[in-house]
Formats: structure tokens, C-alpha cells, sequence
């Protein structure tokens, strides 16, 4: 659906400088499966999103979106595709039935099948009964739900999403989710960047994690965390400006250790024998537990930051 081969982008910031923010990274997404662009901001994730979704120029290397060069076939691409943006662009001064109604009536679509679709989209998202409602009087999760349903109008073979859950409550969030979901499951492609770990760890098929415009690793979230990660971790709480001094008395205790500002954190195969030796060593941590690692884990070893920076 999706293939890259040494993609660039590239850009002339306002000081004339050549900012580089894609530099050469290979991609292929493959039909039917949810794959994600983990990394911090400024990584060259929606660099990327906005080449796939050919309104950005490639700088260098080629681009294929569903087998046609965004370069000469454009238009095409964008009929096909449906996107979703960060923010929620929907037209305030219309109500959900209209946002959609309209939108569609942009692709072309005869009026009587754009009523049909909105129909159906709308009992997708679950937002049948808020049809006549304005977009001010939405809750975010329904806003959100609602670009969603825009972004599907036209029936995409591919669905790209820039953070397609960012600001949402927990409940909100899954609603996004098994939607998504069943999408996945009636065939289309997903494309998504998001800064949840949890998100892509339920979402993605597979994924690439990015940073500094480079691709750093790349696998199913169980590949990755198998590859980067151990099975277990052991997080210990000491008093503050005390895990400087403690790391070196654990270090052996665990495969890596890794500190943080409020706590350490000991990558080991059994996390509870790692934490009943350092009790016999007479360290007395503040609290202690044992969690699976998770794709956090393997961007902190990638990236030795924080998603959001």
C-alpha cells in the first residue's frame, strides 16, 4: 500500500538554514495492517505523514502510495486515501450531519450517496443521535469521533491519523480505539504517529520507532520490546537526589539500569528477585514494583527520552 526507499525531506527554515527532516529512511506498509511512527516530536513523523498523504513534495528518494507516484498522481492518491488530522478542523457553524455531508460533496460523491454514507458513518462512530447537534456542543471524544467519520467518507483504502487519541479521557480513548479497530477489521490500512505507548502496543501490527529523522528500530511491538527490552521491571523509589547514589549498589543486580529523576529503573528476567536483593543489600526503597516491560521501555533504551520533549 506503502512503499518508501530512501525518503527525504528537507526544508529552508526562515534563518536560511537547511533543516534535514527526513534523512533517507526506508518504509513499506502492507495492506490491511495497523502500522504506527513512534518517536518525540520533531523526529520526522509528520514530515513523513505529509508526503504520504501527497501534499508534501518528496525531497528525495521515491515515494509509492498505493502504487502511484505522489509526485505526478496526486490527486488520485488523495481520493483514495482518508486522513485525520491532529486537531480537529470540523466547521463549527454546521452540525454533525452537515460536517460530513459537506465534506463528501467535496469528493464528488452523488448527493444521494453522501446522505447514505453519513447515515452509515455516523452510526459507526456513535454519534447517530447528535446527527442535528452543532460541533460546539460535542464533547471532545465526539469531536474526535466525528473527524474520524469525516475522514472516511469517501471510503479510503487508507486511513492516515497524526495522533488520533491526543487530549482524549481514558473512556474516550478506547470508544477511538474499537473503532479503529473495526476498521482494521473491514480491510483498510491504517497509518497512524502517536505519542501513547499503550496506543501503539493495541493498534499496531507493526511500527517504526524515528529520532532525528532516521528510522531506530522497527518490528511488532512484541519484537521490539523482545529485542530492546527484558521480560520484567523493577521500578524502586528512593527519596529525592537519592538514585544517583543508589544506581551503582544495584547495577549488577539487572541487565541495564536506568535512572530517572524519581526513580530507578532495573531491567532483569525476574523483577521480584531483583527486588528481594536489593532489600538484603539494606537499601530500603520509598516503594518498590514489578510491571512487563513495555514499548516505553524501548524508547528510553532508543531514544533515552521521553516521548514528549
Amino acid at each position: 500500500m506503502i512503499q518508501a526507499v530512501g525518503l527525504r525531506k528537507s526544508f529552508t527554515a526562515r534563518s536560511g538554514e537547511v533543516v534535514e527532516a527526513v534523512r533517507g529512511i526506508d518504509v513499506e506498509v502492507r495492506r490491511g495492517e495497523a502500522f504506527g511512527f513512534l518517536g518525540p516530536n520533531g523526529a520526522g513523523k509528520s514530515s513523513t505523514m505529509r508526503m504520504v498523504a501527497a501534499v508534501s513534495p518528496v525531497s528525495g528518494g521515491t515515494l509509492r502510495i498505493l502504487g502511484l507516484d505522489p509526485a505526478t498522481d496526486g490527486p488520485e492518491i488523495r481520493s483514495r486515501i482518508g486522513v485525520c488530522p491532529q486537531e480537529d478542523t470540523l466547521d463549527t457553524e454546521l452540525n454533525v450531519s452537515d460536517n460530513l455531508y459537506v465534506y463528501g460533496r467535496y469528493f464528488g460523491l452523488p448527493r444521494a450517496e453522501v446522505r447514505r454514507r453519513v447515515g452509515e458513518l455516523l452510526e459507526f462512530v456513535q454519534l447517530t443521535e447528535k446527527a442535528k447537534a452543532k460541533v460546539d456542543d460535542l464533547s471532545g471524544g465526539m469531536k474526535r469521533r466525528l473527524t474520524i467519520a469525516r475522514s472516511l467518507i469517501n471510503r479510503p483504502e487508507v486511513l492516515l491519523l497524526d495522533e488520533p487519541t491526543t487530549g482524549l479521557d481514558p473512556q474516550a480513548r478506547h470508544v477511538v480505539w474499537d473503532r479503529l479497530f473495526r476498521l482494521k477489521q473491514q480491510g483498510v490500512t491504517l497509518v497512524l504517529t502517536t505519542h501513547y505507548m499503550d496506543e501503539a502496543e493495541q493498534l499496531c501490527d507493526r511500527l517504526v520507532v524515528m529520532d532525528k529523522g532516521l528510522i531506530v528500530a522497527e518490528g511488532s511491538p512484541a519484537e521490539l520490546i523482545r529485542s530492546y527490552s527484558t521480560r520484567e521491571v523493577a521500578e524502586l523509589r528512593f527519596n529525592v537526589g537519592e538514585h544517583e547514589r543508589v544506581a551503582p549498589k544495584v547495577e549488577d543486580l539487572a541487565e541495564r539500569v536506568e535512572v530517572l529523576p524519581d526513580r530507578l529503573l532495573l531491567y532483569t528476567a525476574d523483577g521480584e528477585e531483583a527486588i528481594a536483593q536489593v532489600h538484603a543489600r539494606g537499601l530500603d526503597p520509598v516503594m518498590s514494583l514489578v510491571r512487563r516491560s513495555t514499548l516505553e521501555d524501548v524508547f528510553l533504551r532508543l531514544t533515552g527520552r521521553t516521548l514528549v520533549d
